[in-house]
């Protein structure tokens, strides 16, 4: 009794792995199963084609038996032409014998027949339907891998939840730190860049009023300005000698 629970146990434990596995992956099965098919039906073809060949022995010895019955016809007619009652009685005999096994014969290469046009529609059946199955696989396999794909976008699109709570939150929440943090490198940068501007401004404005200088000494020794009218602008002066020669023209 213990043994047979045991046992009872054990069988129901196997079958659950058997179970598992079955159900793990259908489509490598549905391939398995369809393999083996595909053997089977190689197997049978085998046997089709060696089924086949004693058709054609069994016909060629229809067709020796028929010779055969041709012949003896001609052979007891002949004897009787000439006379030969006896012969032609004896191949008469013969040539009964040689019809009643031509008949078997004949009887037995039909029943080889149907039974090979049977087989052979049983085999293009099996072959249409193993043609139809691997459609099938090639299907199911498509339509798994679609629904597996969209059943990780449908969880991924409920994961992405940015809140500061969730991990993606506490996440973004470091990136966006990190980002803060460069922008405000980039602002100190540009902060302590306008340190000690007002000294290079005044240096700027000390080089800018001693070019006017020496603009104005280069004026005054060229003629172009005297030292009373120094403070005019060469411009001013130019466009007033400009003025002056149109009017003496």
């Amino acid at each position: 009794m213990i043994l047979g629970k045991l046992w009872k146990a054990l069988a129901a434990q196997m079958n659950k792995i058997a179970n598992f596995f079955w159900t793990a992956d259908p489509v490598a099965q549905l391939q398995y199963e369809y393999d083996k098919a595909v053997d089977q039906m190689k197997e049978g073809r085998e046997g089709l084609e060696q089924y086949r060949a004693l058709v054609e022995r069994v016909t060629r010895q229809v067709n020796g038996d028929r010779d055969h019955v041709a012949k003896l016809e001609a052979q007891v007619k002949a004897y009787l032409q000439v006379g030969e009652r006896e012969t032609a009685s004896k191949f008469a005999l013969e040539l009964q014998r040689a019809k009643k096994e031509l008949a078997e014969n004949e009887a037995q290469l039909k029943l080889h027949e149907a039974a090979y046009g049977n087989n052979v529609t049983k085999i293009k059946h099996a072959t249409k339907k193993l043609a139809d199955l691997k459609q099938k696989i090639q299907k199911y396999d498509a339509e798994l891998k679609l629904s597996r794909a969209e059943a990780e976008l449908a969880k991924l699109a409920t994961s992405f939840n940015f809140d500061i709570t969730t991990d993606f939150g506490q996440i973004e929440d470091v990136i966006q730190d990190k980002i803060g943090l460069n922008r405000a490198k980039v602002r100190v940068a540009a902060d302590l860049s306008g340190e000690g501007l007002d000294k290079i401004k005044a240096e700027q404005a000390v080089e800018k009023n001693m070019a006017e200088n020496a603009l104005r000494e280069f004026e005054i020794q060229m003629g172009m300005v005297t030292p009373e009218t120094a403070g005019v602008k060469a411009d001013d002066k130019e466009l007033g000698t400009e003025r002056a020669t149109q009017k003496q023209t």
